[in-house]
């Protein structure tokens, strides 16, 4: 008799409910997802066929930002929260490719997350993988393994690239990024990839958001497709850093890069910003 997917996965992990975490993980080519992701995904697919250039967007993004923060900042402390699967170019790599012995903390809710991430981690010492959920932020900043390599009286970098998008208006996601980098010092910076909804400047790229949006919602339960002004928010209080919020391609672009989106070019953005000093 055929083993079923639920019983070959990790223990204490749903198959049949879709995954944020492995729906990106099969978008960028990955291995671990289930038939329920998978199906999420071709719904996704079918409003938004180069969906997997987004995600390959995002991941250039985050290799740009980090490789920036790392170097040119001197950033030697990250905190990566909805860090999703482990893939090629994760955040400690990049940073300690620059930088040897920089600390990093990935983030996410998943539990297969954690399962992948510490038997990706497990003899490395400046790195750890935390279960916890950015709906708790003061959660996050006490956990004893996110405090043992986090020193908050030095600067930090919070990334929270494509998870703002998933919380709802009434999760408050512009007032929990407020919480987290309240408790960080000036100098620390702020990265954000969100999915965006340019309205009416781009009416048919705004129709497609829209349509991408309701199948998020219907198939995962999560999804919010925000205005410029609505992301830019969360950069309130902090200095954005050039060339502000744009899409993804367009942050600092690099010779190796390859992502090439097409409708979704202008519904996926991003910005970095700096906490000035007092």
């Amino acid at each position: 008799m055929a083993e079923s997917e639920q019983e070959r996965a990790p223990r204490g992990i749903d198959t049949t409910r879709p995954s944020v975490s492995r729906v990106y993980d099969f978008m960028l080519g990955g291995k671990d997802n289930y038939e329920a992701d998978r199906m999420a995904a071709r719904r996704a697919l079918e409003v938004a066929p180069d969906a997997p250039q987004a995600a390959r967007a995002n991941r250039e993004f985050l290799g740009r930002v980090v490789r920036f923060l790392a170097g040119e900042a001197g950033i030697r402390q990250f905190l990566d929260i909805g860090s999703g699967l482990p893939t090629q170019g994760n955040v400690h790599e990049i940073a300690q490719a620059v930088a040897p012995g920089t600390h990093v903390v990935y983030v996410d809710h998943d539990p297969i997350v954690l399962v992948h991430g510490r038997a990706l981690l497990a003899v490395d010492d400046t790195t750890t993988v935390v279960e916890a959920d950015l709906l708790d932020p003061e959660a996050i900043l006490h956990n004893p393994e996110v405090r043992r390599l986090i020193d908050f009286d030095r600067p930090v970098a919070l990334l929270l690239l494509g998870i703002l998008h998933h919380l709802a208006d009434r999760e408050d996601p512009g007032g929990i990024t407020r919480r987290l980098m309240d408790r960080l010092v000036p100098g620390s910076y702020l990265a954000v990839s969100h999915f965006h909804n340019p309205g009416p400047e781009l009416p048919e790229v705004s129709r497609q958001a829209y349509s991408a949006e309701k199948v998020f919602n219907e198939t995962m339960g999560t999804g919010r497709w925000r205005t410029r002004a609505e992301i830019l928010a969360y950069f309130d209080g902090l200095d954005l850093l050039e060339p502000g919020l744009v899409p993804l391609p367009e942050w600092r672009p690099g010779e190796d890069d390859h992502a090439t989106p097409g409708i979704t070019y202008h519904t996926f953005v991003g910005g970095v910003a700096r906490k000035p000093e007092l």
